[in-house]
């Protein structure tokens, strides 16, 4: 190469990270997602730049804080989103994801330096770089499940690989700055949000149960071989493209090198916190935010318990379907729609992609979703030539959502009732709550032995007495019942078992 072609070289370099610094400048302060674009086309220009590692390192922390500032402040936007979001949403989390996954890339790229025998790194070069590209990976599957879209291809398997490298490198343990956790301490908590479901929680419930995981003192064990009781047991392969299974629903095969992790302490610890907060505990003093004193948050407790303690096997299989549908979200519209069936109601079509005697599997065709939310009432009619066979509404709660593009969106329900009747609940010891509308579902053996009352959160307690029920089927009906326990509990609605009131 000749002088001045160097000296070109020398002049390039020098000139974008020159703009790239007076770039950081002036976006001091900002953390607009208007400029994730620009911030993204930054990181590009040092990634072409031929500097020394160390220097590179430099400048993608530098470049990395901004991106944090972005995310930090973009998450609360993408919360209460209704399915499918908009293009212009989708456009904009496109960019962000773009970015973090450019991050993730690089800092990967920057432990080269570990392998060249002639190179010396700085001594947390390596940890921080792992780290950060850990984070930039959290930060995407966290995206991906606010907006109940999969995780793209490859991106469990970039987290793996840089959990391998730090348990090859011996930094897994190691405390991070500012006593942070550590590498193998943000692992865990990625895998217990991963296995709890996501997409079967509202925006709301995931942004508790990453508080929750985070200040939590249980911490995840790995172990070549398994450790705990089978029914909280999970296990990764991190040669695959997954987050973890869990063991009795599935065991590795004999060609697998599986890490085992027991989830039976934090399960404890979240069981000890829903007693807690039943005794009478706040919130605030147990170390939870608010929410978790909440119907809906006592709710996602309940069913953590049982996601990370005891993992259920599925009961059927499925069978695929291809028929029409139509759906009904929400109690209200729901209610209204069983008095008045002739009465025009705001009804979706749907296609049944499958089914099982326990649930359905649906695809979005036409109508409004924006009132369809994870944890609400909804019910749906086939059409076509089953509507003559069943014309009653199947009542069911949305199990879960997954929608990859603005046109998509899928659903999973679980069948609670074949049929349902509509019910006002009076409390006659208070007289100043009203009149409420309800559904009264029919026992459904073996799942359910008795009676259930579907109410709004917040309204009945496990154990209310005393509950008059104005039943509205042929003739109106005066029924007195009582509460004895709850069976699903969400942000948006309450099931309860209920039995006659004998008092």
């Amino acid at each position: 190469m000749s002088k001045s072609s160097q000296n070109n070289n020398s002049a390039q370099n020098e000139g974008s990270i020159k703009g790239i610094l007076e770039w950081l400048a002036l976006a001091h302060g900002r953390s607009s997602a208007e400029d994730t674009e620009e911030l993204l086309r930054q990181v590009l220009y040092l990634r072409e730049a031929a500097v020394s590692t160390s220097q590179r390192v430099k400048l993608l922390d530098l470049l990395y804080a901004h991106a944090e500032e972005i995310v930090r402040s973009e998450l609360p936007r993408l919360n209460e989103l209704s399915l499918p979001i908009s293009r212009k949403t989708r456009q904009r989390v496109r960019l962000l994801l773009e970015l973090l996954e450019t991050l993730t890339q690089d800092y990967f790229n920057t432990l080269a330096v570990l392998y060249d025998p002639d190179t010396q790194a700085a001594g947390s070069t390596p940890q921080i770089s792992l780290r950060r590209a850990m984070l930039s990976i959290a930060w995407q599957i966290h995206i991906h499940h606010l907006i109940a879209s999969p995780p793209r291809p490859g991106l469990w398997q970039q987290l793996h690989s840089a959990f391998r490298t730090a348990r090859r490198l011996g930094l897994e343990s190691a405390e991070g700055p500012h006593q942070s956790a550590s590498i193998e301490r943000l692992y865990g908590n990625i895998l217990l949000t991963a296995i709890a479901q996501p997409a079967s929680f509202s925006s709301d419930e995931l942004e508790f149960i990453n508080t929750l995981v985070e200040g939590s003192p249980c911490q995840l064990a790995f172990s070549p071989t398994p450790a705990g009781p089978v029914a909280s047991t999970f296990w990764i392969d991190l040669d695959r493209d997954f987050p973890a299974h869990a063991q009795v629903r599935r065991s590795p095969g004999d060609d697998i090198q599986p890490l085992y992790f027991s989830c039976a302490g934090i399960a404890a610890h979240v069981a000890g916190l829903r007693q807690a907060l039943g005794s009478g505990s706040t919130p605030e003093s147990l170390g939870l935010p608010e929410f978790a004193g909440s119907r809906a948050g006592i709710g996602v407790l309940r069913r953590l318990e049982k996601l990370w303690g005891q993992p259920a096997k599925r009961k059927f299989s499925r069978r695929r379907q291809s028929y029409r549908a139509r759906l009904c979200a929400g109690l209200g519209t729901l209610c209204h729609l069983l008095r008045h069936p002739d009465e025009a109601t705001d009804l979706s079509e749907w296609m049944v992609t499958n089914e099982s005697p326990d649930g359905f599997a649906l695809m979005h065709m036409a109508g409004n979703t924006t009132q369809l939310r994870v944890g609400d009432i909804v019910a749906i009619q086939p059409q076509d030539e089953h509507i003559a066979r069943d014309a009653h509404w199947h009542v069911c709660i949305v199990r879960w959502a997954i929608s990859e593009n603005p046109e998509h969106i899928e659903v999973g329900l679980q069948l609670l009732a074949s049929r349902a009747v509509v019910a006002q609940v009076a409390q006659p010891y208070n007289l100043g709550a009203g009149k409420v509308a309800a559904l009264i579902l029919p026992e459904t053996p073996p799942l359910r032995s008795s009676q259930s009352l579907v109410v709004p959160p917040g309204l009945l307690g496990e154990n209310s007495r005393r509950i008059v029920l104005l039943v509205e089927q042929d003739n109106l009906a005066i029924r007195e019942v009582r509460t004895t326990g709850i069976d699903e509990q969400t942000s948006s609605v309450e099931i309860f078992s209920m039995r006659p009131d004998e008092e």
